[in-house]
Formats: structure tokens, C-alpha cells, sequence
């Protein structure tokens, strides 16, 4: 008799990601303890031997809760003991602009970068259907645009190491039966169960409210919206790249008339990926953030700087657009 159909949903999934990856190339599951990574941990366990690739794991610890070195310890013992091997746990400080979400994803990230690179591997995270449905609400939300309502992409680079979903397809459902079929107790972190979290509150009381007035499905909707807009925005992200790489000056300011020549759908995301470069937390920047930057091309009537989330201001000075982060020169009115 064949595994749970659920363990034989997470564990098709898994092969079909590390079939996308170079022979050998190893991997290392970012695995938090809960339900969704721990099913993750285990099905790579099982996958990576039999695609002759060497399999790890990290857990980041936050040290945001009392307790978390130990719940860390934990989680590296299981890793261990379902086959992951190096299986290891990473300190961070979470600190910085952006919010305690922010920061504490900006650690969390440079953590995974850095154990990812010591290995020579490709990282493999837990998120799952029901959290692209909620990514996509959380950008309608913002008004953030096709590049929000895209979701989370199944595979994205951060420099040189790879990152990929393998269980975006699936129900977070489907990773707490096979926990249980494989006989694993997942942790339930306590944030997620705080109302103080937008993200708590979209899973406890939206999505429900949802269902109930639009009938079931509606996460599996919204996922599926993501994945029919992701190949539009990756094309128009295609075309900002070149042209930022067109507008920019040797002295790294954006030529302000060549960006009014674009096509605003262009143009915007060449703003947006400007500010962010600067130190703008993305988390953070909103549409309406973005259509003031856009003011400074296409409505300039002298206003002095737009002030960006991350402490980044960007000022129009001598037909150029720049950005700054931290205290602006008092002479910075732009001309």
C-alpha cells in the first residue's frame, strides 16, 4: 500500500521542484517547525537521496518569543531525525526600518543567504496555497498594483542562490494531514495565532467571511488569479530592467525626462524598483508612494522630495530624479 494521499502530495511536489534544479545541486529546507515546513523537511528527506542530492535544513530563530533557542533546538532535532543532514539553527537580531514583519523577514532572508551559499545550495520554503491566496488579498489591499497580485513566485534568485515554493499548489490542509500521517507534531508558532498580525486576521476572519459569502474555493481563486498575472508582471519587470539600465547615469540618478518617455506601466515599476534599491523596505512601499514618485516625471511643478517608508526620500534636482536616505540637505528644493 502506497503513502497518505497527502504525503504523496507533498512528496510529488517536492520532486517536481528539485527536477528543475542542476544534477546534484543540493538543498537546504527553510523549516520554522510548523506544519507546512515540517512537511516540506520530510518529503525532501525522502525526494533528495532518491534525485541523488544531498538534503539540509535551517531554522531561523528570531529570539522574539521566550523560549524560541529551545523550540529551535527542537526543530533541529527533528530535522535530524528525519534525514536532513547538516540541520542547523541561526540566531538573527531582528532590527531595522519597515515594521517588526519587515525586519524580521530582512534577517530571516540574509540568515538563509548566508547558510545557503556556506552549502552551494538552492533553499526550499514552506509556503503554500493558502498563503499565496492571502499574499494576493494582502496586495489588493495596498492597491499595489500586478506585480502584488502576482504573489509569490514558485522560484525567484537573491543573487546567486535560488529559492523555491514546491508546495504553492497545495492546501496548508493537505501539510497538516501528512504531518499526522507521518506521525510529526508540527510547532504552531503563537504569532500565528496574534490578531495583532494583518496576516492573522485575513486567515481568521477574511478568508472565512469569504468562503462563507462567495461560497468555497475562493482560496484556490485567488492563487489561481496569481499564477494567470505573474507571466504578465515577470514581462513588464523584464522591460523596467532594461530600461532602468537606459534612464540611470553614471552618477546612479534617473534621467527624469527619458522616464516620462516610457510607458507608465514601465515607468512605475522602474520607480518602485529605484526605491527599493535605495533602502525602501518593499514590504512597505505602496502604490501611493509609487504615484508620488511618478508626480516628480509627469507633474512637476517644483514640489521639494517625496518621502518614502525606510527613512529613503527622492528629490528631482536638474532634470534628474534622486535618492536619498537619511537627513536631505536643506538647499534640497529640486529645480
Amino acid at each position: 500500500m502506497g503513502p497518505d494521499p497527502a504525503v504523496a502530495a507533498v512528496r510529488v511536489a517536492v520532486r517536481r521542484a528539485l527536477g528543475e534544479l542542476p544534477a546534484g545541486m543540493p538543498v537546504l529546507v527553510a523549516c520554522s517547525g510548523g506544519a507546512d515546513s515540517l512537511a516540506l523537511a520530510a518529503a525532501t528527506a525522502f525526494e533528495a537521496p532518491r534525485a541523488g542530492r544531498r538534503a539540509g535544513g535551517v531554522t531561523v530563530d528570531h529570539r522574539l518569543q521566550e523560549g524560541s533557542g529551545h523550540v529551535a533546538q527542537t526543530v533541529v532535532r527533528a530535522m535530524r531525525e528525519l534525514g536532513l543532514d547538516p540541520a542547523e539553527s541561526v540566531a538573527v537580531t531582528v532590527t531595522g526600518p519597515g515594521g517588526p514583519e519587515n525586519a524580521a523577514r530582512r534577517a530571516r532572508y540574509a540568515a538563509l543567504d548566508e547558510a545557503a551559499r556556506r552549502a552551494g545550495a538552492a533553499v526550499l520554503l514552506g509556503h503554500t496555497l493558502d498563503d499565496q491566496a492571502e499574499t494576493v488579498l494582502l496586495g489588493l489591499a495596498r492597491g499595489s498594483g500586478a506585480r502584488s497580485l502576482a504573489g509569490m513566485p514558485p522560484r525567484f534568485q537573491r543573487g546567486e542562490i535560488c529559492y523555491m515554493r514546491p508546495l504553492l499548489g497545495l492546501e496548508r490542509a493537505t501539510t497538516r494531514r501528512a504531518c499526522r500521517a507521518m506521525g510529526l507534531t508540527p510547532w504552531d508558532d503563537p504569532h500565528n495565532e496574534d490578531p495583532a498580525y494583518t496576516r492573522v486576521r485575513l486567515r481568521r476572519e477574511v478568508m472565512p467571511a469569504l468562503e462563507k459569502a462567495l461560497g468555497p474555493g475562493v482560496a484556490a481563486a485567488l492563487a489561481r488569479t496569481a499564477r494567470l498575472l505573474r507571466d504578465d508582471a515577470e514581462a513588464l519587470d523584464a522591460l523596467a530592467e532594461r530600461a532602468r539600465s537606459e534612464v540611470t547615469g553614471d552618477d546612479g540618478a534617473l534621467d527624469a525626462a527619458a522616464l516620462g518617455e516610457l510607458p507608465r506601466a514601465v515607468r512605475t515599476r522602474v520607480l518602485r524598483g529605484a526605491a527599493v534599491e535605495a533602502g525602501s523596505p518593499a514590504g512597505t512601499l505602496a502604490a501611493v508612494h509609487v504615484e508620488e514618485l511618478d508626480r516628480l516625471i509627469t507633474d512637476w511643478r517644483g514640489q521639494r522630495h517625496v518621502d518614502l517608508p525606510g527613512g529613503v526620500r527622492a528629490l528631482r534636482r536638474y532634470g534628474k530624479l534622486l535618492f536619498r536616505r537619511g537627513e536631505i540637505a536643506a538647499d534640497g528644493r529640486g529645480r
